[in-house]
């Protein structure tokens, strides 16, 4: 453990240097809230811990860092998944698990494989209720 004045020093050259707790997150829990692939996040931001002021203050005001991330990728499984329009258990079972960025998921839209134009239409068909079985189980 650190003694209060260390930890108020650290803080002052990385916002993020604090451990996990009550009022602070994991690094991956905050990426997730965020939308963004942890791995390809500044060490600062995976090595430390994010308040939920700190996170609100990313997405309200977001770093160049997040601006470029949530651009250009490379993206987190869910974020590849809902930009295909498709479920992330399509993405698995079609072995695209890897992050991918936003050319390649442009690329791959552009392009469409079979199995991307049949999983996008799953997705559309079960997205969309039908109005004569909404309510019923």
């Amino acid at each position: 453990m650190t003694d209060n004045s260390t930890a108020i020093n650290s803080t002052a050259s990385n916002p993020f240097d604090r451990e996990p707790s009550g009022t602070a997150m994991k690094p991956a829990t905050a990426a997730a809230k965020l939308g963004i692939y942890l791995p390809a996040t500044p060490a600062e931001f995976r090595n430390g811990a994010v308040t939920h002021a700190q996170l609100r203050e990313l997405q309200t005001n977001p770093p160049e860092w997040l601006s470029e991330l949530r651009l250009n990728g490379p993206h987190p499984r869910p974020e590849v998944a809902r930009k295909l329009g498709i479920s992330i258990t399509a993405l698995k079972k079609n072995g695209m698990d890897e992050p991918l960025t936003t050319e390649q998921i442009s690329e791959l839209l552009q392009n469409q494989p079979e199995w991307l134009r049949l999983a996008r239409t799953v997705k559309a068909s079960s997205s969309s209720p039908d109005p004569d079985t909404e309510g019923t189980s």
